[in-house]
């Protein structure tokens, strides 16, 4: 016997649920939303996250047959005997360059084998690189049988990804040197980025900082938390066309609050989450024009998940390197949300090292202290070996590092890009989002404007645009007058059983809904179009018939 009881949903109740992340806001929208599934003929849609609902596949494959590989190597240990079942040695790194060809030679027809066939052509023909060295590595990394060796990321990792970076990030425009820190997904690059930020004294409680909004919902929330208290300020993404459409940018006059050298930090999701779009050039032009003359210590974090997105991409850290700390996740472009892979990028040259050396010599001392069972020379350090210790509360540095299958996968996903050539997944995957992008619009009947930096992994919809464009200004006020900005979310859940999220979690409009582009089928966005139009027209159809406008 079902005793769950229905939930009810007043005006009251939707004005606490707007107050808290509308990533726990979802969990209620989903029970609602299964709930109208159970008793209808709909299928409950959750287009809530953006968990993708593809995978990579050629990467995947190159992973497990270098595990194969790898296995074989490891029982070819005499120290084992066979009857010992289940148990076998290491990869030794003798000659295992040779044994590797060879392998690859008998697996012609395996999936994987070209792709570990040319990224290892072009790691060792084009990056120099010792083909022994090379090999072990993979195989004690896709075994995961050691320790990470260095720590922060495997060598041969390292190259491939910061070679991924320059090409997807940079547009292979940036000749300098980026060091980079694996992580478990871009959850884990916030959290050590923010803790390291503020042990090494560079943002301390109340310090000034800037968030472009909208905004991914940890970089609004985490600077509330009692430990940093940090003084907020938030650019707004405001800017709309002579007609009323929204662009998704920023004001060019709002980027003067960067100029006050007060402000330590500031925090860019480019292309934006929600809306999905990137910055543009004037816009960067501007920012780069006021660090450099105007506030030169101004640290930068840019989050780039979803810069393959946009054709020809360039991130800030390709235009102001010495200012700027890059998450990037490979989650969303590979469909690999469970492989938490991730990476914060940070160029040799930095602010943040020279910063540290800079502190008063009272400061300097208590950072000594914290790092002196590191090294004797804890002041050498530098900050993004210093996240790393951070990151396993220092005393527990020795382990630290991302699993080392993890970085093979990681290797491999980036190899994957930098040798297709002629960007078949890359193209094949904005063709997807874009498909689903247009769908939607053309279900909902509202007009989407035509934009080449608009990613489109997520869609940002303002209800107040569509409800003036359709039914004019007093619509608007009856709506803002009569109902939550969250009800539209309620609604669509409990009536046509979707599950979107609440823009104004992401301290977008109170009134736009957040749909990602990622998670459903193309024709699934049929039926969102047309459920998030039948809900505007409904509260029309109500308040035409209260007014006596029908």
């Amino acid at each position: 016997m079902n005793t769950k009881k229905t939930r009810v949903i007043t005006r009251e109740y939707e004005r606490k649920m707007s107050e808290i992340s509308p990533f726990e806001l979802k969990n209620i929208l989903i029970e609602l939303a299964d709930e109208s599934a159970r008793k209808s003929t709909h299928i409950m849609l959750n287009a809530g996250r953006g968990n993708p609902n593809w995978i990579s596949t050629v990467p995947r494959e190159a992973f497990f047959l270098l595990g194969q590989f790898a296995l074989e190597e490891c029982k070819r240990s005499t120290e084992f005997s066979e009857e010992m079942v289940g148990l076998a040695g290491v990869p030794d790194k003798k000659r295992i360059a040779s044994r590797f060809i060879q392998f690859l030679n008998k697996h012609t027809d395996f999936s994987g084998m070209p792709l570990l066939r040319d990224t290892y052509n072009y790691m060792v023909m084009q990056k120099g690189v010792d083909e022994n060295d090379l090999v072990f590595e993979w195989a004690e990394g896709v075994i995961g049988s050691q320790y990470p060796v260095p720590d922060r990321i495997l060598k041969y990792t390292e190259i491939l990804v910061e070679d991924y970076l320059k090409q997807e990030l940079c547009d292979n425009r940036f000749k300098g040197r980026f060091d980079l820190f694996a992580t478990e997904g871009g959850t884990a690059a916030m959290c050590y980025i923010f803790d390291s930020l503020q042990q090494n004294l560079l943002l301390n409680k109340g310090d000034k900082i800037v968030l472009f909004a909208p905004v991914f919902t940890p970089y609004i929330e985490i600077p509330e938390q009692a430990r940093y208290l940090f003084d907020v300020t938030e650019i707004h993404a405001c800017k709309m066309t002579h007609d009323g459409y929204h662009t998704w940018q920023y004001l060019e006059k709002d980027l003067d609050i960067l100029k006050d050298q007060s402000v330590k930090a500031a925090f860019i999701v480019n292309p934006s989450n929600p809306p999905s779009y990137g910055l543009t050039p004037a816009l960067m032009n501007r920012i780069v024009e006021i660090v450099r003359h105007d506030n030169p210590n101004l640290m930068i974090i840019t989050d780039d998940v979803y810069a393959t997105y946009i054709p020809d991409f360039c991130s800030i850290m390709a235009e102001l390197p010495e200012n700027t700390l890059c998450v990037y996740s490979f989650s969303k472009y590979f469909g690999a949300t469970g492989w938490r892979l991730a990476v914060v990028a940070l160029h040799e040259d930095n602010i943040y090292d020279r910063m540290i050396k800079e502190k008063s010599a009272d400061q300097k001392e208590i950072l000594n202290k914290r790092y002196s069972s590191l090294t004797l020379h804890p002041e050498e350090m530098r900050f993004i070996d210093r996240m790393v210790a951070d990151s396993r509360q220092v005393a527990l540095n020795h382990t630290a590092g991302l699993s080392l299958p993890q970085q093979t996968q990681m290797a491999l996903f980036a190899a994957f890009s930098l040798l297709d050539k002629e960007n078949a997944y890359k193209k094949k995957m904005q063709q997807i989002i874009h498909d689903r992008l247009h769908t939607l619009w053309e279900n909902t009947g509202f007009t989407l404007l035509d934009d080449p930096l608009r990613a489109g992994y997520y869609s940002e919809i303002d209800m107040l645009v569509w409800a003036e464009k359709f039914y004019g200004n007093d619509f608007v006020e009856y709506l803002k007058a009569n109902y939550e900005p969250v009800d539209v979310v309620f609604r669509l859940a409990k009536e046509t059983s979707l599950v979107l999220l609440n823009g104004g979690g992401f301290d977008a409009p109170e009134w736009s809904i957040r749909c990602s582009l990622a998670n459903l089928k193309r024709d699934d966005y049929v039926r969102i179009g047309k459920g998030i139009a039948e809900i505007l027209h409904s509260y029309a159809a109500r308040w035409q018939k209260e007014t006596g406008r029908l």
